[in-house]
C-alpha cells in the first residue's frame, strides 16, 4: 500500500491519501481521542500517536493535525498507523459520523430566506467545497441571518492561519457576487 502525503495551507495539518475511499459518504471530524474512541478505530489509533490533536476524514483523504512536533518525527508513525489499519480490514467508522449528525441539526435561517439559502448551499457544494477538499478540509453551511452567512470550518481549515483570508476574500466575494443579499461571511 502506498500512501501519498500533501501539504495543506495549514502548517499544523498534513493530508494523507491512502489511494482508496476513506468515507463513502459524509465526513468525520475528531478534535480529541475521547470523540474518536467509540466511533472510529482509525481515528482512535491516530490519536495514540503523541502530538496528534485532530483527525478529519474526507471521501478519499485523511488530514491529521499536530501540536508543536515536527512532521519529520510524526509522519512515519502516522503513515504506519494508517497502513496497518487498512491492511487489518477494520472499518474506518464503527459508529455514526458525529459530523453528519451535527450537519443535519444545527442550521438556522428564516423561512423567507429559503431560496437564498438554497443558492448559497449550491454555490458552497459546487464551487467552494471541492476546492477546500483539495487542501484537506471542508466548509459547511450553518446559517444565514441579516445578510450574514455562518460557515463551519473543518479538517485542515479549522485553525488554519489562512482560513480568514479564504473566507473573507474567496468565499465572501463569491457569495456576494451571486447572491446580492449576502453582506458578510463568518466562521462559527
Amino acid at each position: 500500500m502506498f500512501i501519498q502525503t500533501e501539504a495543506t495551507p495549514n502548517p499544523a495539518t498534513l493530508k494523507f491519501l491512502p489511494g482508496r475511499v476513506v468515507m463513502e459518504s459524509g465526513t468525520a471530524d475528531f478534535r480529541d481521542a475521547a470523540d474518536a474512541e467509540t466511533i472510529s478505530p482509525l481515528a482512535a489509533r491516530l490519536f495514540e500517536i503523541s502530538g496528534v490533536t485532530g483527525v478529519y476524514f474526507g471521501y478519499d483523504f485523511i488530514t491529521v493535525s499536530k501540536e508543536n512536533q515536527e512532521w519529520q518525527h510524526l509522519k512515519p508513525a502516522i503513515l504506519g498507523s494508517i497502513m496497518e489499519h487498512f491492511m487489518s480490514g477494520k472499518p474506518v467508522m464503527s459508529g455514526p459520523s458525529m459530523t453528519d449528525e451535527l450537519d443535519s441539526d444545527v442550521e438556522f435561517f428564516d423561512a423567507g430566506d429559503e431560496s437564498i439559502v438554497l443558492t448559497i448551499k449550491e454555490l458552497l457544494e459546487t464551487r467552494v467545497r471541492p476546492a477546500v477538499a483539495q487542501d484537506g478540509g471542508d466548509i459547511t453551511f450553518r446559517g444565514f441571518r441579516d445578510g450574514k452567512v455562518y460557515l463551519n470550518m473543518k479538517g485542515s481549515c479549522s485553525g488554519c492561519p489562512s482560513s480568514t483570508a479564504t473566507l473573507k476574500h474567496g468565499v465572501q466575494n463569491l457569495l456576494r457576487h451571486f447572491v446580492p443579499e449576502v453582506q458578510e461571511v463568518e466562521a462559527v
